[in-house]
């Protein structure tokens, strides 16, 4: 879960739409301060977002794949 989204007390869990995703993929809340700050800080770079919607998509959800609570197998202990 992220941190709390205006909608969305609980925050958004990876793969869910935010609440404050508009039609055409822009953001209810962009520039108004009750934007979470994670938001904010985001600065979309192709490495994280590729060159279309298609491949940021792609990268995005393997992101969030690899780094959520429920995905263990992705996270090997240093010391065991």
């Amino acid at each position: 879960m992220t941190s709390p989204i205006p909608g969305m007390p609980n925050g958004k869990a990876a793969g869910e739409p935010c609440i404050q995703l508009l039609d055409d993929y822009r953001c209810a809340i962009f520039g108004d301060p009750s934007r979470p700050k994670v938001c904010a800080d985001f600065t979309a770079v192709e490495y994280a977002c590729g060159s279309n919607r298609e491949e940021a998509i792609s990268i995005l959800s393997h992101l969030e794949d690899a780094t959520s609570p429920t995905n263990t197998s992705s996270l090997k202990r240093k010391y065991q």
